[in-house]
């Protein structure tokens, strides 16, 4: 028999590291590994998954889940690579024709992304009144006229969050019509109040299809080439997981999960419930907020790939300033490029001939990887000295920002690059670093727990009954996500005043969440 049972397995491709880490059930790190992010990303997740399993020797057949945040939609958004094309369906003629779907995106994600669209009757107004019969015609004639050359079908609705019924309809008519095996994104299941927005976050999933396909598929495989009987998931963007099967149906909602991840990690390592956490990696630094133990939410609106969303995103803001962070050191500053995972390779510390910002801290003592720096002129070095106090400036003013005037909360210092954070920040009560924070990003992939969210409109006098069927809906999300129906719970409310309607109105936006159903050995088949 193991010494140890239910182990998690937590995994995140960044995109300089991939992180790997085993977590025991009390929350103790028990085999971790850092390796560089190759351009074959299947290829780091099985060597990453190889490394922490050779360290737990006999104990491996104790893995009982296997947790995975991916940067493989974001980047193949940016990169406008392996997008399926999508037939875009919106219900609200002849309220929404000014401004057409994808309207304001990209001209080649556009280009890419778009097989045809239609603007058909349909959608309600804000008391659930409907804005005009849907139009069934409309729908079949579109995809008539595009006779299959599209991959996956997108449809929003004007309030649709609230009122699902009609994307319901069109959902079984597009089925009746092409079949059962093209896959459909509905808005009321992906983003919050808000057309233009929600429905560029739908046509973004539709797109992912092809790419979550793979990514799940290649997580699977190398689960099976190492022999473990465990089940699979993945992070998604609010610190919670999904099942793979709700990751194929949903990949947008991956989209963050690597911010998400570091902070749900340092909230682990360090025992803070509400603090600032900074994440320094070898590109980017990431700044978020815990609250509850849980990453603070963005309120606005947020951008991926030049297209603006309204999914929930965690409020996280990106510096320019790395562990492979460029320094021009006749100027004294930090850059805008970064050497990323060829760190190892072309920043002085290790030989090469890039001056980074690792090489800045190792001027003012830092010990990286138990290293020294070779001989330097003294203008490089005053010039990497200057780059340094530049680097903590932005930093200080990052903190500054993200506390939102908020005094006497922690700055919890993780990820590869942490010597680059001062001991003393200003508007910090302290610095903690806490004990492998170098991997909490895949410490909070292995943590996390299944989720659900749901949001509903009401009148001021109906609120109480508005709470519990969105809380109901939540719940409901987080099963299917994965989390054990025992033990979910809801553990968020928020209520939001809606302006410019003719009686008080609320926007109820209810969380759940819960750990994974059934941690242990899987049914046979």
């Amino acid at each position: 028999m193991n010494a140890r049972t239910d182990l998690s397995v937590g995994i995140d491709v960044g995109g300089t590291n991939t992180d790997a880490v085993v977590i025991s059930p009390s929350g103790e790190v028990i085999a971790w590994t850092k390796s560089a992010t190759t351009g074959d990303v299947t290829a780091g997740i099985r060597s990453s998954l190889a490394a922490v399993l050779d360290q737990l020797g006999p104990d491996r057949g104790a893995v009982s889940r296997v947790m995975l945040g991916t940067t493989h939609a974001t980047n193949a958004i940016v990169r406008r690579r392996d997008l399926g094309r999508v037939a875009v369906i919106r219900l609200g003629a002849p309220a929404s024709t000014v401004y057409p779907p994808l309207a304001g995106w990209p001209a080649d994600l556009r280009q890419a992304v778009l097989a045809g669209y239609v603007l058909a009757g349909g959608g309600h107004l804000v008391d659930g009144y409907p804005i005009a019969e849907l139009d069934r015609d409309a729908v079949r004639r579109l995809l008539d006229e595009l006779d299959g050359r599209f991959d996956a079908v997108a449809v929003c609705g004007i309030f649709s969050p609230s009122f699902p019924e009609q994307e319901l309809e069109v959902e079984a008519l597009v089925q009746d019509h092409v079949g059962v095996d093209v896959p459909i994104s509905l808005s009321s299941e992906i983003g919050a109040l808000g057309l233009l927005e929600r429905e560029n976050a739908t046509v973004l999933n539709a797109a992912l299809y092809a790419v979550a396909r793979d990514i799940t598929s290649a997580l699977t495989t190398v689960v099976v080439e190492h022999g473990l009987d465990a089940a699979t998931f993945f992070a998604q963007n609010d610190g919670t997981f999904m099942a793979v099967e709700y990751a194929a149906r949903y990949p947008v909602l991956t989209i963050g999960s690597g911010p998400a991840n570091s902070i749900r990690g340092a909230a682990a390592l360090s025992g803070a419930d509400d603090a600032i956490v900074i994440d320094v990696g070898g590109t980017t630094s990431d700044l978020g907020v815990l609250v509850g133990r849980f990453p603070r939410e963005s309120t606005l609106p947020r951008e991926v790939g030049g297209v603006r969303t309204n999914f929930r995103m965690p409020d996280i803001l990106s510096l320019g300033v790395g562990g492979g962070t460029i320094v021009d050191v006749a100027a004294g500053t930090p850059g805008t490029d970064s050497v990323g995972y060829r760190i190892a390779e072309e920043a002085l510390l290790f030989g090469g001939s890039t001056p980074t910002l690792t090489d800045a801290a190792a001027t003012a003592g830092a010990v990286v990887a138990g290293r020294e720096l070779p001989p330097l002129d003294r203008s490089v070095r005053k010039g990497l000295a200057e780059a340094l106090a530049v680097a903590h400036d932005r930093i200080e003013s990052a903190v500054e920002r993200m506390s939102l005037g908020r005094t006497g909360l922690p700055l919890v210092v993780v990820g590869g690059g942490e010597f680059l954070v001062p001991d003393r920040v200003l508007g910090a009560s302290e610095v903690v670093r806490p004990e492998r924070g170098a991997v909490a990003n895949a410490v909070g992939a292995a943590i996390a727990l299944a989720g659900g969210r749901a949001d509903r409109l009401c009148a001021v006098a109906d609120r109480v009954a508005a709470i519990e069927e969105a809380s109901k809906a939540a719940i409901d999300k987080a099963v299917q996500a994965g989390a054990d129906p025992a033990r979910v719970e809801v553990i968020d409310v928020l209520e939001t005043p809606v302006t410019y309607v003719t009686q008080p109105t609320l926007k109820v936006a209810v969380k759940a969440a819960g750990p994974v159903a059934h941690i242990g050995r899987k049914e046979p088949t």
